[in-house]
């Protein structure tokens, strides 16, 4: 019988570590065409689904941590913005 997984050892990022999103031209860098898989928000993704893991599944404990991903899109979604705007290439 094995023992569950001592979470504990785990420590857990901070919501705002992940506000910020990667550099969306480097994620497509290298890439004949654009995945429209590459997210740059990935990791406060998983930042939430973990908190989600850690916390039995209970929304209200982990909402810093959706915020956290709703920034980071809402980011990344305005940079590319105003690069199309300013003519700059968004790949």
């Amino acid at each position: 019988m094995s023992s569950p997984k001592d979470s504990s050892t785990d420590a857990p990022a901070s919501p705002q570590d992940n506000v910020k999103p990667l550099n969306y031209r480097e994620q497509f860098q290298g890439r004949h065409v654009p995945s429209q898989f590459i997210d740059p928000c990935a990791e406060a993704a998983k930042a939430s689904l973990q908190c989600m893991n850690r916390n039995d599944f209970d929304r209200d404990k982990c909402l810093e941590y959706f915020q956290a991903y709703r920034d980071c899109k809402k980011t990344w979604i305005e940079q590319r913005k105003d690069d199309r705007r300013s003519g700059r290439p968004t790949t």
